[in-house]
């Protein structure tokens, strides 16, 4: 498969508006016959269908599908010689399921990581716990291609766990469809059966999520025996998914991010460094892809400490530097405040750690947020 250029770093920069995930279903849309912006030369194209069906598998990376083909031979199956299509900065499940549900780059959306500083507070909002304090309709007020696909009328359908009804990153990033709550693979099945039945020839969009292979990577690893039997039951999944669904309506399956386990030898926590804490008020982003705020005047400082400590194991650099690359597309100003200061982008299996505030993280195996193509590199995958 041909690859997304690197940058000099051995990153894979965001394929924004030609092929990233925020570009599907826009690319869906268009398969469906509805009016849509024109896509840029070479982007994303989709076969045209009267309904589809997209599935999210969270975790499953482009290069993690084809290093375990032989535990996913239905989904292996579909791959393509199509150029690679990328995930968002950072490669985090929150900031790409907003790009996919608004069709939007992060510096516009404004989901700009898993946690992100709340502008003008001392506050961390974590974005899949989200903030009771924070309207998510404030903090992403664009409509998302859900809304314009039902006012174009498509009919559309979001088919997740029931308790993620009306929280706040579902506001944010899947507003505009009808949502059916599902907590079980025959409960989704049956949910996208009904949402893509022939309804006098109306398109219809059924967006489908599973989160267990993630689950299980972060937990156990992606080279462990529990992730191996999680993306055989993937592959099971889907493929009863394409049986069960009539041949008029097509299947896309597509990933959020792909992920490293990261041994302990390669972790770094930052409160066993001294001088690391120094100038940062605030440490948020996770652990492959940190967003340090820092105190008046200390960003010059910060970035020459966490360097210094760092080496090449990661990219340090000042945040209007990250945007100078694209990382986050062209931001909307009101968004510049959630970036970090600082952003540390960790190369190979680093990842940066904090034992006092993020306790959690080091209990994790598989990680992700960073460039890498193992982390950046995702599928799309048509039947």
């Amino acid at each position: 498969m041909p690859a997304v250029p690197e940058s000099g770093e051995g990153f894979l920069e965001p394929a924004y508006g030609e092929r990233s995930l925020g570009d599907v279903v826009p690319a869906v849309a268009r398969a469906l016959g509805v009016a849509w912006d024109e896509p840029r030369p070479g982007a994303l194209a989709l076969p045209e269908a009267r309904a589809y069906v997209v599935f999210l598998v969270d975790g499953l990376g482009s290069r993690l599908l084809e290093r375990y083909a032989h535990a996913a031979p239905y989904l292996s199956s579909l791959r393509s010689a199509a150029p690679g299509t990328t995930c968002a900065v950072p490669s985090t499940t929150a900031t790409s399921l907003t790009s996919l549900g608004t069709g939007l780059v992060p510096g516009a959306h404004g989901v700009v990581g898993f946690t992100s500083r709340v502008p003008g507070t001392d506050r961390l909002l974590n974005a899949l716990q989200w903030d009771k304090r924070v309207d998510p309709l404030e903090w992403q007020p664009h409509p998302t291609s859900f809304d314009r696909l039902s006012a174009a009328g498509a009919s559309v359908t979001v088919v997740n766990k029931r308790e993620f009804r009306g929280s706040g990153l579902t506001v944010a990033a899947h507003r505009g469809g009808e949502y059916v709550g599902a907590d079980r693979v025959g409960e989704r099945i049956a949910a996208a059966l009904a949402a893509t039945a022939d309804r006098a020839e109306r398109p219809a969009l059924a967006y489908l999520y599973d989160g267990d292979l993630d689950w299980t990577g972060h937990r156990h690893g992606v080279a462990s025996i529990p992730w191996l039997q999680q993306l055989a039951m993937i592959d099971a999944e889907a493929e009863q998914l394409r049986e069960s669904l009539p041949s008029d309506v097509r299947l896309v399956v597509v990933a959020d991010h792909g992920m490293v386990d990261c041994p302990p030898e390669s972790r770094v926590d930052v409160d066993a460094v001294t001088g690391l804490r120094d100038g940062v008020l605030l440490l948020g982003g996770e652990a492959r892809f940190r967003q340090l705020y820092c105190a008046g005047g200390a960003v010059d400082d910060v970035i020459v400490a966490w360097r210094e400590v760092l080496g090449d194991r990661a990219e340090v650099l000042a945040r209007d530097d990250a945007v100078a690359r694209g990382w986050f597309g062209t931001p909307d100003p009101r968004v510049l405040p959630r970036l970090g200061d600082v952003l540390v982008a960790c190369r190979d299996d680093v990842a940066v750690l904090s034992t006092v505030d993020w306790p959690y993280e080091a209990t994790l195996v598989g990680l992700h947020g960073s460039l890498t193509p193992a982390e950046m590199l995702i599928p799309v995958l048509v039947d």
